[in-house]
């Protein structure tokens, strides 16, 4: 059963991980946010790739959900003795991936290969997809000025007030062949519980990935990221709330009208199924919190039940 998964960020990465632990090897795809990637000390650093990659291979950090289990930051100590202002937390075994990357992007590798190259390196028994080869980057319009995606994140630890986003770039950045066989061949379509507006909504503004969506006949099934009209983990509903989206599953819902036939959220958001229903959606309501790894199983099981993908498994 071919499933294809679109996610960015660690929420993401954690339902692609009890996906592919759910499905046999090479049934799993995962198309990845790449709007949040930038350059730093000459390497390019592509940050939801890697927490999807690091968390599939099976090598992350448990404690934060990104990065790399037992790091070190010696490296990342030398830089601020040399008097660097090291705010990205690059660790020693992590900087091995952004050296690769970057010198085989500069000898003109594509970003799709190089993922490929890396994800087999760890053992990967999934394919991770960078949503395009082409550099695009999310831009936030703050009280402070423009943004990039990880100086507010990251650098201002999420305290602007996001207005107006752009996602500088996209405009000449298309969807690859391995990306629209992908969507042509899957037989379902995950929306991981990501954040909608700078995760799923950069991978669906790529051109040609909204239509390969939308044409698929797959059943399309959307995990809110919102519980109980909060995020567990980052800015997202502080984010919605400032561009005038609801922030509960209903508005998640909302969001991806048209896109999706079928939505799974917490048993704490039940009491909006109606609401849900009533835009076209089949609902599912579940403990949808992933707090450990047999969480993330049970809940890619029940998403996939959901979709019909585990009929007669």
């Amino acid at each position: 059963m071919k499933v294809a998964a679109l996610a960015g960020g660690v929420g993401g990465a954690k339902l692609a991980a009890g996906l592919q632990a759910a499905l046999p090897p090479g049934d799993l795809t995962v198309i990845v946010n790449t709007a949040d990637d930038f350059d730093l000390w000459g390497l390019h650093i592509c940050p939801d790739l890697d927490t999807v990659m690091y968390t599939l291979g099976g090598v992350a950090n448990p404690e934060t959900g990104w990065g790399i289990k037992n790091e070190s930051f010696d490296a990342l100590g030398m830089l601020t003795r040399y008097g660097e202002d090291t705010w990205f937390k690059l660790g020693d075994r992590d900087l091995a991936t952004h050296v690769l990357r970057s010198a085989r992007l500069r000898s003109g590798e594509l970003l799709t290969s190089i993922t490929a190259a890396l994800s087999n390196s760890l053992g990967i028994p999934s394919y991770i997809l960078p949503m395009c080869d082409e550099p695009v980057s999310t831009m936030l319009d703050t009280p402070a000025g423009k943004l990039n995606f990880q100086e507010y994140f990251v650098r201002r630890g999420q305290q602007d007030e996001v207005r107006g986003i752009e996602l500088r770039g996209v405009e000449k950045a298309r969807s690859t062949a391995a990306v629209l066989d992908t969507l042509a061949g899957a037989e379902t379509i995950v929306f991981c519980p990501s954040n909608p507006v700078v995760s799923i909504g950069p991978i669906l503004a790529v051109p040609g990935m909204r239509e390969a969506v939308t044409s698929s006949p797959a059943p399309k099934v959307a995990v809110s990221p919102i519980i109980g009209g909060r995020a567990l983990k980052g800015p997202a509903d502080k984010m919605l709330a400032s561009l005038g989206h609801e922030v509960s599953a209903t508005g998640i819902a909302r969001m991806y009208e048209g896109l999706v036939d079928r939505m799974v959220v917490d048993h704490a958001d039940e009491d909006e199924r109606n609401d849900i229903s009533d835009l076209g959606m089949t609902v599912l309501a579940t403990d949808a919190v992933m707090r450990d790894e047999p969480d993330r199983g049970r809940l890619a099981r029940e998403v996939l039940g959901f979709a019909g993908s585990l009929a007669g498994r």
